[in-house]
């Protein structure tokens, strides 16, 4: 599969690169980061990327690697999720903790949710945040995502927040226009 590169005014989403594997696993393996999402040593950081990659040829949508346009440095991961019984196609975002609080999260979901509404027949997406990661709820809310029920889903007490197709049209137009 032909995975395109997205571009912001400060982040580049380009396919995962094996030479990721020791960034991404600094930033896996802080115990902060990973309150929510479970930490990483090198070993399970690399199947996580490998699951990562697999998922764009399974199910035609994944996430990206997010590098600082003026750095190239990795700082973190971000895109779409889909898997057999998951609520829908699911905007997800994963930046480290140095990077935190400079606005890369809902800026390379834009970019991703963008990307999947031109791409795939879908009428809306979806995130899964573990409902106790409010900073995680925080960005779901920036998109305009609004929660719709709490569902345990791999074992995890999680909060659904949607968006349809045209919220984030409208979204995006209004965005643009400020």
């Amino acid at each position: 599969m032909n995975i395109p590169t997205l571009t912001t005014p400060r982040l580049i989403l380009r396919p995962i690169h094996r030479e990721d594997l020791d960034a991404a696993t600094a930033i896996w393996s802080d115990p902060e980061f990973g309150r929510y999402v479970g930490t990483h040593d090198r070993h399970s950081m690399w199947h996580n990327l490998a699951g990562n990659v697999g998922v764009w040829e399974l199910e035609g949508v994944g996430p990206w690697s997010v590098l600082e346009r003026a750095t190239g440095v990795l700082v973190g991961r971000a895109g779409l999720w889909n898997e057999p019984g998951w609520p829908g196609i699911e905007l997800v975002w994963f930046i480290g903790r140095p990077w935190w609080g400079r606005g890369y999260a809902p800026e390379a979901a834009r970019a991703a949710g963008t990307w999947a509404f031109a791409h795939h027949d879908v009428d809306r997406l979806v995130t899964v945040p573990n409902r106790a990661n409010r900073n995680s709820v925080r960005v779901a809310e920036k998109l305009g995502m609004t929660f719709d029920r709490y569902e345990v889903l791999h074992g995890t007490d999680s909060a659904v927040y949607v968006i349809t197709r045209e919220t984030w049209a409208a979204t995006i137009r209004w965005e643009q226009e400020l």
